[in-house]
């Protein structure tokens, strides 16, 4: 068994780590903030979506971008700056949204995310550990004809991918899910997507991680890296030096300045979202949903309501902009009407910055410059949906054994030209 060093503790890097040790490896986990921290594992909307199948990169999205970005309160915004990495990564996400991209792509997530869900069912059976997992499906609510057209095509995607979905009417959303007065003119039910609470997913991860003999180490940012020929011999960090046979770089949106320390090039920019919880909603639906033009994404958690959206590009920066709060307050209130404003009065906004790559896919798997390096960033929105598939597959990696899924797409390498 090999003595393995996980860089990042946020939820793919707990999966990776869980999942290893329960290979038998020596596992240690280094995060760079403390252990009572926050960050893009725990306050996101929690689902476990295999209905999100396209990547970030598909037809259409530039265009899109483009248009929202001049609404200080749409979903999409990219704050315009001189930098090489911005351009290089905006060029590549200009040629990977393609239908044929796409194509490619869309199998491989729909097997990722149906073998993370059976993985999220598996972990809810553990005694102890509970986290919420509500298997409901998912709604996606629509305003206008041009939504309800898009949806319904990616519906029929879904169905011939073999994951079911159903156009319904408004009186036939209602009837699935009665307890929210919504203004919508139809919607897309998708009967395989689950949410749960991700900060208590994250707390049953920590419970396993110290069952199973996981050493985690806080406070230690990687400040540096020794290394010879194609291997990596220790990662120095703020709290000395640490070695290992094996490495695993699961920082999130840290991971590129971490891989370029290593003379790798790994295009990831951070995705800002943000969220408002309601602890007393007025009212509190059972089925999770997307209020498909608005791009929010709203979940119930045992007693509360979650609204989350926005995708900010703005680099490692954790200022919150009120004007995208706001979209996602009238959003709420728009597609429900029973909602007001000064509900959300007095919530301080969460906020976390998403790993994304340019072409949408996660980075997973080895490098060719170093022998011993293994990466699992680049998940986007997708983090905690594929994180179990992820840390299983990265279990896999480490133990030098064949991977159960076909993980070329997902090349770390990929945009090394």
């Amino acid at each position: 068994m090999a003595d393995v060093l996980i860089i990042g503790g946020g939820v793919i890097g707990m999966c990776s780590a869980y999942y290893t040790a329960l290979r038998g490896h020596r596992v240690t986990l280094l995060e760079r903030l403390p252990e009572q921290r926050d960050g893009c594992s725990f306050g996101n909307a929690g689902m476990v979506v295999p209905s999100h199948f396209v990547p970030l990169a598909a037809p259409g999205m530039v265009g899109q971008a483009l248009r929202m970005m001049w609404n200080p309160e749409s979903p999409f915004y990219l704050r315009p700056r001189l930098d090489r990495e911005l351009l290089r990564w905006g060029r590549e996400f200009i040629r990977s949204s393609t239908r044929q991209h796409v194509e490619r792509s869309a199998p491989l997530l729909r097997d990722l995310h149906l073998a993370s869900r059976e993985a999220f069912r598996e972990l809810a059976d553990l005694p102890g550990h509970d986290f919420g997992l509500m298997e409901r499906g998912l709604l996606m609510l629509c305003q206008t004809e041009h939504g309800v057209e898009e949806e319904a095509a990616a519906a029929a995607c879904a169905n011939q991918l073999g994951i079911p979905a159903e156009v319904l009417s408004p009186e036939e959303t209602d009837r699935l899910d009665p307890r929210v007065r919504r203004e919508i003119i139809g919607s897309i039910f998708y009967p395989r997507d689950c949410h749960l609470s991700p900060s208590r997913f994250m707390h049953a991860l920590s419970g396993l991680l110290e069952e199973h003999g996981v050493r985690r180490q806080w406070n230690a940012e990687v400040t540096g890296w020794e290394t010879r020929d194609s291997q990596i011999e220790a990662a120095l960090t703020s709290q000395g030096s640490f070695s290992a046979e094996e490495y695993v770089l699961a920082g999130g949106a840290w991971s590129s300045r971490l891989a370029k320390d290593l003379g790798l090039r790994l295009p990831l920019q951070a995705g800002k979202g943000y969220s408002l919880t309601l602890e007393q909603p007025r009212q509190l639906p059972e089925i999770c949903c997307m209020l498909t033009e608005a791009r929010v994404a709203v979940t119930p958690m045992g007693n509360s309501l979650r609204f989350g959206g926005t995708m900010e590009i703005a680099g490692l920066d954790s200022t919150i902009r009120q004007r995208r709060v706001r979209g996602i307050v009238r959003s709420a209130c728009r597609y429900f009407p029973e909602f007001q404003a000064s509900d959300f009065a007095g919530i301080t906004p969460w906020l976390g910055l998403r790993p994304c790559s340019p072409d949408g896919l996660p980075y997973l798997g080895r490098t060719a410059r170093f022998q011993n390096l293994c990466m699992a960033t680049g998940h986007a929105m997708m983090g905690l949906s594929l994180a179990p598939i992820t840390g299983q597959l990265v279990s896999q990696i480490v133990g030098g054994e064949p991977t159960s899924h076909d993980l070329r797409l997902l090349s770390p390498d990929r945009f090394v030209h």
